[in-house]
Parts: structure tokens; C-alpha cells; sequence
């Protein structure tokens, strides 16, 4: 009786194993066949951060989001997309945080805004620290 629990348990799994093997996303561990194209998509998934592991990029990543978003990307790349326009959809898609480029807008302005200030802050003051007007010796 116990074997035949188990042989049922098998026969149960074989389906759902094999619903594994069939990825849903054909391109996440294939490349494409043009040496260019893949190039283009391997330069785009570099500077694309995998949204679960948020330390990598989807091009390391080994998480199953990452997967998906290699395959669109080569998908896309493979059907003619610019790799800026593929970058656009995701960005839109998931918010600028799935860039490793930020974009400038009203939102961002500050994080390009703020470490000029400081520099240009430090600058002055080194300035009159080392000229002699802003102290004594």
C-alpha cells in the first residue's frame, strides 16, 4: 500500500515537473542566434537591476523575475526594438528603480543636485581655508 501511495505521488508530480522544464520564458537561459543582437541585449540586461535581488543586475541574476525580463529583453531585441525604447517600457513598467542608469526628472534632480552643491560647498571652503582670508595663522 505504501509503494502505491508513493508511485501516485510520482505519477502526480511528472506533470508539474514538466510544466518546469517548459519555461514561460523561452530566452531567459537561451541567447539569440545573431552575435549582434545578443550583444545589444546583453549590454541593456547589464544596466537593468533584477527587482527581487535589487544587488544585481538581471544579466547575473538567477531569480525567476530576472529570467523573464532577460527573455523580453531578447525577445525584443530580437524583433527589432532599440535597447533605449526596451529600457523606456521597463521603466514604466516597473519605476525608474529597475535602472541602473537614473534618469533626470523632477523627481530626481535632487540626487543629481545635492552631491554638485556639496562639492561646490567644499571647494569654498577649502578655498578660504588655504588662501588666508578666512583665518588667522
Amino acid at each position: 500500500m505504501r509503494r502505491l501511495l508513493i508511485l501516485a505521488a510520482l505519477v502526480a508530480a511528472v506533470p508539474a515537473i514538466a510544466q518546469e522544464e517548459q519555461s514561460t520564458a523561452p530566452y531567459a537561459y537561451r541567447q539569440l542566434d545573431d552575435p549582434a543582437k545578443e550583444a545589444r541585449a546583453q549590454d541593456l540586461m547589464e544596466t537593468l537591476r533584477c527587482l527581487q535581488c535589487q544587488g544585481q543586475s538581471i544579466a547575473d541574476s538567477d531569480a525567476p523575475i530576472a529570467g523573464s525580463m532577460r527573455s523580453l529583453v531578447r525577445e525584443r531585441i530580437a524583433r527589432g526594438e532599440e535597447p533605449e525604447a526596451i529600457r523606456a517600457w521597463l521603466i514604466e513598467r516597473y519605476g525608474d528603480y529597475v535602472s541602473y542608469a537614473p534618469q533626470l526628472t523632477g523627481l530626481t534632480w535632487p540626487l543629481f543636485a545635492v552631491p554638485a552643491a556639496l562639492l561646490l560647498l567644499a571647494f569654498l571652503l577649502l578655498r578660504r581655508r588655504f588662501s588666508g582670508k578666512g583665518g588667522a595663522r
